[in-house]
């Protein structure tokens, strides 16, 4: 191994993991696979030896294996098969070819697993003069290696600002003027490069994020206790919750009032869509009334005397909720049981009966566990796959699965944990010890195994009081770093790939 240098992880397979390497004097580019070979004394494995004969069968057709590797149509297949979660229009080449966007995209992933101080740039972003109170990507998902990617992220803060920064460059975009209140939620339409804020008071605007221009405005009665972009197949929309307990349906950009529904009068309301869309959970936290589920396309240009199709869930006190990433209709609610005593999860899938005049929303309980009494109540849950449950719990992340297995347990870190992201390759926490630990995901078995890899570490504790947001795309992880003297900065992370 001292006559290669490793260059990034191709893949994993049943017994190794391959890397793309160099020799260190000829500069060649190979292949190498590093197969664990825990009991030597026991000889080598008889699948190891079988791996070996294979490559030396096939030594001699290395002209017939050249020749096929520079067919497209075999790198496109690879890459199709590796991340079969998405779509051949959903992977931007550009001008590369599929053979450079799986080699690239592998590295980036490889570094992004690893860690290591030579595979990212870290920068720290300041200019808001308040305390950043939420943050999104405004720039896309997807994976591109043409010289086109960047990762751009808004953020709103109490100094009455919203602004966008360039993780790439590390450098604000733009800043908006100063609102006459503290701006306090944002939700981003990357579809659209718009990006959406609401202030304490209610006062909704529409930015637009490639130069910061405002678009629009709408007021609410009360202060907003929910935002939800909601891009769907009629149009992009928003629905906002007023702590009066109305749902407010409004078009996206100009901001035109579709439906206005009471949900829960007098009583703050929180919502949560589904991945595609098609519902919106709505409760009102640790109270007697039961969470609704509404069918959203009921919600579009709603008469004052019809009601929207909706179901009532048949719990109470809930706590915490999230839909299942794989499964649309599939949604988890953390509630107490009936004598008010235990934490229960409880898995309901939702569908939809359509007739002539009228939409009726069907739901089924799946399943349900009880909480260990020897767990704190968590604070933070999110879904991974269709089975798979995500709890922190002051500075504890355990994993369940929706009928109630207990997958993993991990105590990385020393304070608390204040968020959590979770996507389909990692899960990264963030915390008041002033660090973001990253776990990766190992999908080979019947449940899939979360892996601890490493820390990304914040400044200097004598300025910092923690982090209190974590974000992630597929280039950059990015940190809100709470100062000692009531402001904030971004703390970005930003992965790279060689283009050559």
């Amino acid at each position: 191994m001292e006559q290669y240098c490793i260059l990034g992880r191709i893949g994993e397979g049943a017994h190794g993991i391959v890397f793309k390497a160099k020799h260190v004097e000829t500069g060649e580019i190979v292949a190498l696979k590093k197969v664990a070979l825990r009991r030597l004394e026991d000889g080598i494995p008889n699948q190891v030896l079988r791996e070996i004969k294979a490559l030396q069968e096939i030594e001699d057709s290395q002209y017939v294996w050249n020749e096929a590797s520079r067919t497209k149509e075999l790198w496109r297949q690879l890459c199709l098969r590796r991340w079969s979660s998405c779509k051949a229009s959903q992977m931007t080449l550009g001008t590369q070819t599929w053979k450079q966007y799986y080699l690239r995209r592998s590295e980036l992933e490889f570094r992004m697993a690893s860690g290591r101080p030579e595979d990212f740039t870290c920068r720290a972003l300041a200019g808001h003069k308040g305390e950043i109170d939420d943050l999104a990507y405004i720039s896309t998902s997807e994976y591109r290696f043409d010289g086109q990617d960047k990762s751009v992220v808004c953020t709103v803060s109490s100094d009455g600002t919203v602004r966008a920064w360039d993780l790439h460059e590390g450098m604000e975009l733009w800043s908006s003027p100063v609102q006459s209140a503290a701006l306090v939620n944002l939700v981003a339409y990357p579809r659209l490069q718009l990006v959406v804020t609401v202030d304490e008071r209610g006062l909704i605007k529409v930015w637009e994020a490639e130069n910061g221009c405002e678009k629009a405005a709408f007021l609410l009665p009360m202060y907003s206790s929910a935002l939800e972009a909601c891009d769907i197949p009629e149009g992009p929309l928003l629905l906002a919750a007023c702590a009066e307990g109305a749902l407010y349906t409004l078009t996206v950009p100009w901001l035109q009032l579709l439906s206005r529904v009471n949900v829960f009068p007098g009583n703050p309301t929180s919502l949560l869509c589904s991945p595609d869309r098609q519902w919106v959970f709505a409760s009102t936290q640790n109270s007697d009334l039961s969470p609704e589920v509404f069918y959203t396309q009921s919600l579009l240009c709603r008469s004052e005397d019809e009601t929207p199709a909706s179901t009532t869930l048949p719990i109470w006190l809930t706590s915490r909720a999230c839909w299942t990433p794989d499964e649309a209709a599939r949604l988890m609610v953390m509630h107490r049981n009936d004598n008010g005593m235990q934490l229960v999860i409880t898995t309901y899938e939702l569908g939809s009966r359509k007739s002539r005049d009228r939409v009726e929303v069907l739901v089924r309980q799946i399943a349900s566990f009880l909480l260990p009494d020897t767990m704190m109540p968590p604070h933070l849950m999110k879904g991974h796959g269709s089975q798979v449950i995500l709890l922190v719990s002051g500075s504890e992340l355990v994993l369940f699965t929706i009928h109630g297995l207990q997958l993993v347990a991990f105590q990385d870190h020393q304070r608390p944990i204040t968020s959590m992201w979770v996507d389909q390759t990692r899960v990264i926490t963030s915390s008041f010890d002033l660090s973001l630990r990253v776990y990766m995901w190992n999908k080979e078995n019947k449940f899939p195994v979360l892996k601890s890899c490493y820390h990304l570490l914040g400044g200097s504790h004598r300025w910092a009081s923690g982090f209190t947001h974590v974000e992630s795309d597929s280039m950059s992880i990015v940190g809100v770093e709470a100062r000692n003297i009531g402001t904030s900065i971004l703390r970005s992370y930003y992965f790279q790939v060689r283009c050559g």
